[in-house]
């Protein structure tokens, strides 16, 4: 195709594609150039040279474009493949990400979600551990259920248990990945891949073939943390991706929260670093919401109850002595058989009888240390 021929849709593709150029030298290439990238491919060298950080390599491979990027190609892929191009100019493009200098001059999405609702990214280590991937989970879905959008990145681990926790509760979340958006990795999260698709989206801003590496994953996460209103660390070392992540966040201005952990954990070492540096103590959803201090009209709408296998259909189901020791759990306690025993009088017999139950009518769960808490 000849450079005259590009609609403004292609020409933000073919940019966005081309190697050598940051995304904070495109973002003013295209502020001198009137926004337009059309007129970006009609510039002459000599005007581009005039831009502040293009030199003659720049210069030359944006005129040279077509030997760099094959257009028929990548829009022959996109079509294949369900996938469409969203310019940073464009009303469904993420409008957080769009205040950060470094935002992407245009991204691929494959999903119909419209980033209509406040998003809050939830990150970590990929080597988790069990609490940590319970936490990330419990947060994802009370946040989704609340009306958030939960960000994270397709990693294994705290992103992958995050993502998942919105999707239970049939919430909305974005997985933007470090690679082209025709790439699943890791290759496990392949079904995590398709429910994100279709009731989410999928977000990446590299062409399709193109592979992961340590440079493409820190772009990523300056992308997380841009296009979200806060940024949670459940687990990470002190050298973690997350930190990265959460370093971002500090720059944007976005609020950052860190969730504590076992002081001889190394994977908590990281939260605890950041804690200590200034990020917000995160024991909870509602410190979340406590500090994003959101105003009735702009808090985003819950989701419903689901009618069929919820909480608070079982809960209505409970028999009076069940709706008796139920009432124990009340504000998220962590408590033990002895401890209901003393605040119901219940035999120990009955009342093991009455948690079981409980267990089966799935409104609790019994815990690794003997002690049991609400779901």
């Amino acid at each position: 195709m000849k450079t005259e021929e590009l609609t403004q849709n292609q020409a933000f593709l073919v940019l966005n594609a081309l190697p050598h150029i940051g995304p904070i030298t495109l973002n003013r290439i295209l502020l001198e150039l009137g926004n337009d990238p059309r007129e970006v491919f009609k510039a002459s060298s000599q005007r581009l040279e005039e831009i502040q950080g293009v030199g003659p390599v720049i210069s030359t491979t944006i005129l040279g474009w077509s030997g760099h990027f094959d257009l028929a190609r990548e829009e022959e892929r996109m079509k294949q493949a369900a996938t469409t191009f969203i310019p940073s100019r464009a009303p469904n493009y993420p409008s957080r990400l769009r205040e950060i200098d470094s935002a992407p001059i245009g991204m691929y999405r494959k999903g119909a979600y419209s980033f209509n609702q406040p998003n809050v990214a939830i990150v970590g280590s990929r080597r988790t551990t069990l609490y940590g991937q319970s936490t990330a989970k419990k947060l994802g879905a009370e946040l989704a259920r609340m009306g958030f959008c939960v960000v994270s990145g397709l990693a294994r681990g705290i992103d992958t248990a995050a993502h998942e926790g919105a999707l239970s509760v049939g919430g909305k979340t974005v997985a933007v990945l470090g690679n082209g958006i025709d790439i699943i990795y890791p290759a496990e999260n392949l079904s995590l891949y398709r429910q994100i698709e279709g009731s989410g989206a999928l977000l990446s801003e590299f062409p399709f073939t193109r592979r992961a590496d340590k440079q493409s994953f820190a772009m990523r996460n300056r992308i997380v943390a841009g296009m979200s209103d806060a940024v949670v660390v459940v687990e990470s070392d002190v050298s973690g991706g997350a930190m990265i992540t959460a370093r971002f966040a500090g720059e944007q201005g976005r609020l950052l929260f860190a969730v504590p952990g076992r002081i001889d954990q190394p994977s908590s070492a990281g939260c605890h670093q950041l804690i200590r540096d200034g990020a917000t103590l995160c024991t909870g959803v509602d410190d979340i919401i406590s500090e994003l201090s959101y105003l009735d009209g702009l808090r985003p709408s819950a989701i419903p109850e689901k009618t069929i296998g919820s909480t608070a259909l079982a809960t209505s189901n409970l028999t009076a002595d069940e709706q008796k020791v139920y009432v124990c759990f009340a504000g998220g306690a962590l408590v033990s058989i002895d401890q209901i025993r003393e605040q119901t009088s219940q035999t120990t017999a009955h009342l093991s009888a009455t948690l079981m139950m409980l267990e089966l009518k799935r409104v609790i769960v019994k815990r690794a240390d003997g002690s049991f808490e609400a779901r």
